[in-house]
């Protein structure tokens, strides 16, 4: 089962704008030893097919089909950006999510993420949050 705890939130990052924002994902799951290098690649191409802005100042960054072989284990990391980064079209991220999947492990993830977009605007409270363990609440 897929887990989430405190350890998998970098708080208080900083990207120029959302290539900047992925280059970090990306080195985070590398270094985290869930995905190899050539993930980044994958995160980009999503991009490139449609924007992974989810609304509220969330993102979910993930690879394409193409990239599941670059995955060695399935896993999340969040990243919080206080500042937001600019996701396209005006769209702030605070929080990107970033998916390494090598099948639907994820989609569990995915249904909490849409369970909390339904209770209200968090953006703001995702801006303004101090801890990993106030994300986790959110």
């Amino acid at each position: 089962m897929l887990e989430l705890n405190a350890q998998h939130i970098h708080m208080r990052q900083h990207a120029a704008d959302k290539p900047a924002a992925l280059a970090l994902l990306g080195e985070v799951l590398v270094a985290d030893g869930l995905v190899a290098p050539g993930y980044l690649d994958g995160l980009r191409a999503r991009e490139a097919q449609g924007s992974t802005f989810l609304g509220q100042g969330i993102a979910i960054p993930h690879g394409t089909p193409e990239t599941r072989d670059q995955v060695f284990t399935t896993g999340v990391r969040l990243l919080h950006f206080p500042a937001g980064v600019d996701w396209g079209n005006g769209q702030l991220v605070y929080l990107a999510i970033g998916i390494a999947a090598r099948s639907d492990e994820h989609l569990r993830l995915l249904q909490l993420l849409t369970r909390a977009l339904g209770e209200g605007d968090l953006s703001e409270a995702l801006q303004k949050a101090e801890s990993p363990e106030a994300i986790i609440d959110l």
